[in-house]
């Protein structure tokens, strides 16, 4: 058995040949007290304990499995660096690591990085000794401070509601590249489905007046070529393809990237891979792939794992949790109050699987205006690291912004991430906040209804064309006018509805529980068919794929067992919707 977990290349899109995956084994110490900086932990030959990297330590697989909480945790390794990188730039990467992450090399302090979600790198060229070297990172994590984003993670002593288990440090693989000096450093795609070509935005470093080459291939035939002379840290290049393969719904069709750079007689080179898929929202013809108007049929996937915790075993795990969605009918998914591993994403690009890329926003205080200093930092990275993925068709900052504290949510706050991320990127619709109050900035009319009863739920929105829209928050604010009819409109929360086969009195779901499986397929179909026949929306979003922990109104159990046959879930889901026809 291989002793390096999750050991494929955690970045696809981004590949070259010079990579060294440092996850396994690493000295590790909790420090509660948080003396470790005092102590000088960064320079000490050993910690006190060992994990296994990137689970985090609250998980069965770190093999330390501490479920208390952990204001600052410490990670040392000792690393060997292959002779032949010994011209080169060595770049550390850590994909993840919550929340705020201090990093030394041999006892020095190159960086700090902030974000529980997001990756972000360091290059250490220059704290690399000939001989032994060793990496120390020190985590601290409050999400008691109001001020991190934590998504789902229980801020009481156990999980509870829909509050799990916490994630502290690292959680995502860390590993080093091998670069030139004039490198590329990464790539935006803008695809066109009508000439067919590709523009690429590729940013380079330290490579003014070097020479880049891009090509684009299918299925190993050469479909395309664009070169160019590097006059700034943006290049932009167009690329005509000779062949049309379109990216759509359960069909990928990737097209292949190969990057080099030459200067000075260095050559750097560096993979990826783009879809040929352009997407739209409006409310007259709903969600368009490439012009084809799409029901999306999506599910609520939380992205948590018995062992793991935040992260999956493997990569087999990944893909699993999406072709078992595509199994039941569903074409996409909510990624769900977390950002997901680039590596999902990749599988969720090659199987043509759509998603909505959303941050884990929860515990932020959204009621204060200068919350944009925490939040926006690490969305951006999120925003540039995803942002080729064709796969990723919209945005979503945020998720049921309610009250804090008595306060209420700053709209100004929520409208200034709308217009940034709009700015940033104009190729893709945002929802502002999922299931919220109303904000003036958002393209897509979100709401939530864990109405129960098919009856009710279809009566709720049988005025749309009216301009009425009656969702569990109209419900309870009857005042309230949050509906606008120029937008289009997705439930992008629904069902939710308990299923223990063993036990009918474990766990929760929402609204009252069913007593028979007939109950349950009668009020699952009730409730869907209420969505695909109305058409007036777009989408919608079943809750949710797999029970978590104490919440089991999955389809699937925690441990990825089918409650019931998939195609008995197809048939309810699939169907084709009125908007379509």
């Amino acid at each position: 058995m291989n002793s390096i977990p999750k050991n494929k290349h955690p970045r696809p899109d981004r590949m070259r040949n010079d990579w060294l995956c440092l996850n396994g084994e690493w000295d590790f110490e909790i420090d509660n007290e948080k003396l470790g900086t005092d102590r000088e932990f960064f320079k000490r030959e050993s910690l006190d304990g060992k994990i296994t990297v990137p689970f985090c330590p609250e998980s069965k697989l770190s093999g330390v499995e501490h479920k208390d909480f952990m204001k600052s945790v410490w990670y040392r390794k000792n690393i060997s660096l292959p002779q032949e990188w010994s011209d080169k730039r060595v770049i550390l990467h850590i994909d993840a690591c919550d929340f705020e992450a201090v990093v030394y090399v041999n006892g020095t302090k190159v960086g700090t990085h902030r974000g529980g979600y997001t990756s972000f790198e360091f290059d250490i060229t220059d704290y690399l000794c000939d001989s032994k070297n060793y990496i120390t990172i020190n985590a601290n994590d409050d999400i008691h401070s109001w001020r991190q984003a934590a998504g789902k993670q229980s801020h009481e002593q156990e999980s509870f509601g829909c509050f799990y288990t916490r994630t502290t440090g690292i959680w995502q693989t860390v590993w080093l590249e091998a670069v030139e000096q004039a490198r590329v450093v990464s790539y935006k795609v803008f695809p066109n489905i009508s000439s067919p070509s590709v523009s690429l935005d590729v940013k380079t470093a330290n490579a003014i007046g070097a020479k880049l080459s891009v090509k684009a291939y299918y299925e190993g035939r050469l479909v395309g070529q664009s070169d160019s002379e590097v006059f700034s840290n943006i290049t932009t290049l167009n690329i005509p393809l000779s062949e049309t393969h379109l990216w759509e719904c359960g069909c990928g069709r990737l097209y292949d990237l190969e990057f080099t750079l030459e200067n000075g007689g260095k050559v750097d080179k560096m993979s990826g891979y783009f879809g040929l898929r352009e997407v739209s929202i409006t409310k007259e013809k709903g969600l368009q792939i490439n012009g084809k108007t799409v029901f999306g049929r999506f599910i609520l996937d939380q992205g948590f794992y018995p062992d793991g915790v935040c992260t999956a075993p493997d990569d087999n795990a990944l893909i699993f949790d999406i072709e078992a969605s595509m199994a039941c009918g569903f074409n996409g998914a909510r990624l769900h109050q977390k950002v997901f591993e680039p590596r999902f994403l990749y599988h969720a690009d090659r199987l043509g699987y759509m998603v909505w890329a959303e941050t884990g926003n929860w515990h932020l205080d959204h009621t204060y205006s200068d919350a944009i200093y925490w939040f926006l930092p690490e969305w951006l990275e999120e925003i540039e690291r995803d942002f080729s993925h064709p796969s990723v068709i919209g945005w979503c900052p945020f998720n049921e912004t309610w009250e804090m504290n008595g306060r209420p949510q700053c709209n100004e706050f929520l409208d200034t991430v709308y217009d940034i991320t709009k700015a940033i990127d104009p190729t893709r619709p945002v929802i502002t906040a999922s299931g919220s109050f109303p904000t003036e900035r958002t393209d897509i009319h979100d709401v939530h209804d864990y109405e129960q009863n098919p009856e009710s739920f279809k009566s709720y929105y049988s005025e749309i064309d009216k301009g009425i829209v009656r969702d569990q928050i109209y419900r309870q604010f009857p005042g309230l006018q949050r509906y606008n009819p120029e937008l289009p409109v997705f439930v992008s929360e629904y069902g939710g509805i308990k299923w223990v086969a063993d036990s009918a009195d474990s766990g929760w779901g929402y609204g009252n529980s069913v007593d028979s499986e007939e109950e349950y397929f009668s009020r699952l179909k009730g409730l869907t068919d209420v969505l695909l026949d109305n058409g007036k929306i777009f989408a919608f979003c079943l809750t949710q794929l797999t029970d978590v922990e104490q919440e089991v109104n999955g389809l699937l159990t925690y441990d990825r067992k089918f409650k019931f046959e998939p195609e008995r879930f197809k048939e309810i889901f699939a169907r084709k919707s009125v908007i379509e026809e």
